[in-house]
């Protein structure tokens, strides 16, 4: 804010102070020193405004807002009361309040060119498209310049794309567009690529793509220079549209000459040359072939030209192209889909690989190319190849002083080493190796880690090292041993692994993604915060991978940490919205058209994430289960969080799974990889756990509602205790909340596929139903439209119904009795000399703790009700069913202490045990390493135990103040 225009005004010298301290973060002095110049000013508005930014900064929103509008109803027209204003408003996410400002604005001074292009760019950041058109037609008007009706032309198109109507986006929108812009082509006005790109963007809505091919081939064409084959892609893009498969044969077929390394072009070549054969097409007797040129539409011809570009490549002096030799291999696998036997002219597969390997073995790329093309083999070619392959990699010898035995002597040879061994394991030919086969592996893959690591003494700590797969893949290794043996020692083993590695190359983002998952599936959750942290990841990636983090961390009880992840994915999504609004308005700046409906497409996406939804309801029920009635009460807590328990605002219809399930890398071979069967069970299961938690949520939210403290919401619909008559929305929750446990329940019946180790995690719905979890929470959120049918009836007519609440509370006591028993076991064990740890009993006392929260939020909002009701119509004798509620309290109590007592026996024993006992396979080299991880694993197992005993404890020290 300190750079200011260059308008000479006494006023500006003397709101210099109170821009520095803002801008310098001194809040407070910023207030003070606007209070001082209001003294001696009282009608200098921007002061009052920047005194409001202070007191926005400083938590007083309030009295900053109550200020701001004091200066806004005045309708300034000065620049620096608008600004400040707008600067106060952002801050204030009310973006809508600038455009009133800018209004007013513009009515008073109609001819200001600066104040309609911030009325134009107040609009672009509500989306107000229909108001944009207008500004922009009248910015137009006023200063008649290129990039204002364009605006406007702009805005008619997002007026199209955001329609819900596609028949008016077609028929009104789209064609008025179409008609501005044809009129500047008319009128020969067009001038800069952005104008011609919008132009192009029209036409392909509509359907219109001949007439886009027209504009594209001429003069406008001409235009598009910004990209490199801009308009050759644009071309070919609508070739494809339209079908014209001898133009898209005959444009790539011209590009691959000019570059044959482009791989897209290949692929279209490839396509469009099978269509031709399909179709039967013949070139024209006389005359050029297409408007593009000579078209190729026989297998001889795809051939001729894939071999010609070989060799063109094969007679280089300098380092060929990888494209003409991948293409070989592509085209080889089209033809044997199609059973054709030109596939064998062009050679064997294995010949050709290995000798793809000669050539480019030495680059990290090589296993990437090459691994596509491994469906080519025949399963016994498999060990031939990777022998061939390995004949090609230059060993030391351990003579003369070079490089020691079996080892690559530099970094070329050390790549073209582990390229081999990558394509080994993706062949499962290191899968297939017994247990010993495997150790051995282990071994070497170790030494050749080590090894490697000379070739890295330089490397900067932001840098890897050049042998770090080895290292990686040794932890896979040792993971395919603990999923085939069961034995968790091979778990431990590859943490140990990927520890040593980070110490090598600590910004190696592999190992820290693999320890993250590796450390959670030990139920460890505390080393990986830090492990997160170091990741820094960046925007978009709070959405892909954040998963990671927050399926954990209150499951694993560490709810501080909980916080914290989702607050690192929530801070994400708030700026979401606001950002991609000023990202909007530097398209229109500089004419980046194309890139508007992008940014659009992009934050709709972030809104409807499967993951922001989830956090967001995550995070209710943790500050719920955390504060409410402890800190503050459930109203209050409710309260602040805007929970409106009869809106959903999940849109169930339109979720959008953005994780990365492919984050990690993996060699395993193709039936051991994630499937798109699993990616959508995993999807279902996500959703279904969602709805259940959600529903949880706005019922618990339902008792806010009900509390007698609470203000009624209608005056006409108030009954006699004062309490808003609104339990319609528990009545119909409540069913919602049984279908969606039914529903949970047979998903998990049905759906039985396990997902791979680096495939997505599984959610803790099957924890919460083994546990009976979810069937507890039912049973004692239907206790809550009982006890309002009991007082609405009276207690001394509702006998049989105190009889069947009664019974209502020695069930809901004698589940959490079931829950906390199935909770009971050892989360550590250590014998035979193996550690074995229980994460799914963590997750099971976490569920537990959670289902003492709401029964102890539930259980006083039924205290509520009886205690309004005592106080109505006392009664000498004490009535059934408050004897009953007092003995669900004592007993709850009872269960509480128990589970407090079971949490200290896990702390004392988790904090006795040693590592002396563990068997290692190299026991003096991993010993310390070994016990560097189990001391992580143990202070993290006791932080949880703790911070559930804190948890326990806060809420018996309320549940004996719950009192009728």
């Amino acid at each position: 804010m300190a750079a200011r225009g260059h308008v000479q005004d006494p006023n500006d010298r003397r709101l210099r102070p109170i821009y520095d301290y803002l801008d310098n973060g001194n809040n407070k002095m910023a207030i003070q020193q606007a209070d001082k110049l209001l003294k001696k000013h009282k009608d200098l508005h921007c002061a009052k405004v920047l005194k409001a930014i202070g007191l926005q900064r400083t938590g007083r929103q309030e009295e900053a807002f109550s200020l701001a509008q004091e200066v806004a109803v005045l309708e300034p027209t000065d620049d620096n009361s608008l600004q400040a204003l707008t600067i106060l408003y952002r801050e204030m996410h009310r973006p809508e309040l600038v455009t009133k400002l800018y209004e007013a604005a513009v009515r008073k001074v109609p001819s200001s060119e600066e104040y309609h292009s911030h009325l134009f760019m107040a609009y672009a950041r509500v989306g107000e498209y229909k108001k944009m058109q207008q500004a922009g037609m009248a910015l137009y008007k006023i200063v008649p310049k290129n990039p204002y009706y364009f605006w406007s032309v702009m805005s008619l198109l997002m007026q199209a794309i955001s329609a819900q109507d596609e028949k008016l986006a077609q028929t009104m929108f789209l064609p008025l567009a179409e008609r501005m812009v044809e009129k500047m082509v008319k009128e020969e006005k067009i001038e800069a690529e952005a104008e011609v790109q919008l132009y192009f963007m029209i036409l392909e809505r509509l359907g219109k793509c001949v007439e886009a091919l027209e504009v594209l081939r001429g003069p406008l064409g001409d235009k598009l220079t910004s990209e490199l084959q801009c308009r050759e892609n644009k071309c070919m893009l609508l070739y494809r549209r339209l079908e014209r498969w001898p133009e898209c044969n005959a444009l790539s077929h011209k590009l691959l000459q000019k570059n044959p390394d482009d791989w897209q072009f290949y692929l279209l070549y490839f396509d469009s040359l099978f269509h031709l054969i399909d179709q039967s097409w013949t070139p024209p007797s006389e005359g050029e072939h297409c408007a593009e040129g000579e078209v190729h539409n026989a297998v001889a011809q795809a051939v001729s030209f894939v071999e010609e570009c070989v060799c063109g490549e094969d007679g280089k002096e300098q380092r060929p192209l990888r494209g003409p030799y991948l293409s070989r291999l592509e085209l080889i696998r089209r033809l044997r889909e199609r059973g054709l036997p030109e596939a064998s002219q062009l050679g064997d597969p294995l010949e050709l690989m290995v000798q793809y390997f000669g050539k480019f073995g030495d680059k990290p790329c090589c296993i990437t190319d090459l691994k596509i093309f491994l469906d080519l083999l025949q399963p016994d070619q498999h060990v031939q190849f990777t022998n061939r392959l390995m004949e090609a990699v230059p060993l030391g010898s351990g003579e003369g002083g070079g490089a020691a035995a079996g080892f690559p002597g530099d970094t070329r040879a050390l790549q073209r080493h582990l390229c081999v061994t990558q394509l080994s394991r993706t062949l499962g030919l290191h899968h297939a190796l017994d247990t010993n086969g495997k150790l051995q592996l282990i071994t070497q893959l170790k030494a050749h880690y080590q090894h490697g690591l000379q070739f890295g003494k330089s490397c900067l700590k932001t840098e890897l090292q050049f042998s770090d797969m080895y290292c990686l893949m040794a932890a896979h290794v040792y993971i395919d041993l603990w999923m085939e043996t069961g034995d968790e020692t091979m778990l431990w083993q590859s943490v140990c692994v990927l520890e040593e590695g980070l110490t090598n190359s600590p910004s190696n983002a592999q190992f820290k993604l693999l320890l993250l998952l590796l450390f959670c599936r030990i139920g460890a959750f505390e080393p990986v915060v830090d492990l997160y942290t170091s990741l820094d990841a960046k925007h978009v990636q709070h959405d892909t991978i954040g998963y990671i983090l927050t399926r954990y961390a209150e499951a694993l009880g560490q709810f501080a940490a909980a916080s914290q992840s989702c607050n690192f994915s929530l801070r994400f999504f708030h700026s979401n919205q606001k950002d991609t609004s000023e990202y909007i308005i530097q398209a229109y700046k500089y004419g980046a058209f194309e890139k508007i409906p992008e940014f659009i497409a992009f934050r709709t996406r972030l809104n409807h994430s499967l993951h922001f939804a989830q956090v967001r309801t995550e995070r209710m029920l943790l500050d719920l289960f955390l504060e409410a009635d402890i800190s503050s009460s459930l109203e209050d807590s409710v309260k602040a969080m805007a929970l409106t328990p009869e809106d959903d605002d999940i849109p169930w219809d339109c979720m959008r799974d953005n994780r990365d399930l492919t984050v990690l890398t993996s060699w395993d071979p193709p039936d051991r990889q994630l499937t798109e069967a699993h990616r959508k069970q995993s999807v279902e299961e996500e959703m279904v756990w969602l709805k259940v938690r959600s529903l949880t949520l706005r019922l618990i939210g339902c008792l806010a509602l009900l509390s007698p403290t609470h203000p009624p919401q209608n005056s006409e619909k108030t009954s006699e205790n004062g309490v808003a008559s609104k339990p319609a929305t528990l009545h119909k929750l409540l069913p919602q909340l049984e279908t969606a446990l039914q529903e949970a329940a047979d998903f998990s019946q049905t759906h039985t596929k396990v997902y791979p180790v680096f495939g997505p995690p599984s959610t803790r719905l099957s924890v919460a139903l083994q546990t009976g979890s979810c069937s507890c929470q039912l049973s004692a959120l239907r206790l809550v439209p009982r006890v309002l049918h009991m007082d609405s009836a009276g207690l001394d007519e509702s006998a049989e119904s105190q009889s069947e609440m009664a019974s209502s509370f020695k069930a809901l006591l004698q589940q959490l009795q079931d829950i906390l028993s199935k909770c009971k076991g050892d989360l550590v064990v250590m014998s035979g000399g193996q550690c074995s740890t229980h994460p799914s009993l963590m997750e099971a006392l976490v569920l537990f703790v959670e289902d003492v929260c709401g029964s102890f939020m539930i259980s006083k909002g039924v205290r509520d009700q009886k205690k309004k009701k005592k106080k109505k119509d006392s009664s000498t004798s004490t009535p059934v069913v408050v004897c009953s509620f007092l003995e669900l309290v004592e007993g709850i109590q009872t269960v509480m202490s128990q589970a407090l007592d079971h949490l200290k026996e896990q702390e004392t024993l988790i904090t006795a045990l040693k590592l002396q006992g563990l068997s290692l396979d190299n026991a003096q080299e991993d010993a310390a390493s070994m016990n560097a991880v189990f001391g992580k694993v143990q202070s993290s197992y006791l932080r949880s135990l703790s911070e559930l005993s804190e948890l326990l404890k806060k809420r018996m020290d309320t549940l004996k103040a719950l009192k009728i």
